[in-house]
């Protein structure tokens, strides 16, 4: 089984990456950073494969998957930063960032891979967000980004068929995403959405990595949206 991860170089994909190659699967990463890359492949002690893309760059994608060759299955947790603030503050320039950091690359590297070699026989599996069905203030953005993303998995999972297509939607994972927090804003927020989730903490990308291999192997799986979050859609007393 050979697996390309986009954005595989850090946080969920790069657990993701772990988990698989763990499992005897070969593994190829891509992301924007060489130098990510290069510590990434060290993390996985030589048993993958990599190459530096962006994500929102068709060009590079063609010359990705030009390289890759034949697989079996897409994964893609290509996430931009950013989006969370109150309706008046979005502004047309930071709205199209949003989109342009994550449901772009996610369509097009998608589109990209079934183009190359990506197997009839596979799956894609996009990484999207548990924001796209959260109702608080200041996430309107990151719910339509993540709801789009979402939104495209049923149809394409009929109009891609055989392939199948799934998305895993993570609650709050602790990523390298909240860094802009800064360290004691980040504690704090961590800390607090721990003491109002039903299991009692926050997600790991090992949690999301575990299942993102579930929707990839699971060979009866298609047009489906995995929410991981720590039964954080629950109301607790």
């Amino acid at each position: 089984m050979r697996v390309v991860i986009v954005g595989g170089t850090t946080g969920i994909g790069l657990a993701t990456a772990e988990r698989l190659v763990e499992s005897g699967a070969e593994v190829f990463i891509t992301g924007r950073s060489e130098e990510r890359l290069e510590s990434a492949l060290k993390r996985l002690g030589g048993h993958a494969e990599g190459q530096a893309a962006d994500a929102r760059d068709g060009a590079a994608l063609r010359a990705l998957f030009e390289r890759v060759g034949a697989f079996d299955h897409l994964v893609v947790t290509v996430t931009g930063r950013g989006g969370a603030a109150p309706l008046a503050e979005l502004t047309a320039g930071g709205i199209t960032e949003a989109v342009q950091g994550k449901l772009i690359p996610h369509l097009m590297t998608a589109q990209a891979a079934l183009a190359a070699g990506l197997s009839r026989q596979g799956s894609i599996t996009f990484v999207s967000a548990a924001s796209a069905g959260a109702a608080y203030p200041g996430v309107s953005l990151l719910a339509a980004v993540n709801g789009a993303i979402e939104a495209t998995v049923p149809g394409l999972a009929v109009e891609l068929a055989p392939v199948r297509v799934n998305a895993v939607s993570p609650g709050v994972i602790d990523t390298d995403w909240w860094e802009g927090l800064g360290d004691e804003a980040r504690a704090a927020f961590l800390a607090g959405t721990a003491a109002t989730l039903p299991v009692g903490r926050v997600g790991t990308p090992a949690d999301v990595a575990l299942t993102i291999e579930y929707a990839v192997r699971n060979s009866f799986l298609t047009g489906t949206v995995l929410t991981i979050d720590g039964g954080g859609r629950l109301k607790t007393a």
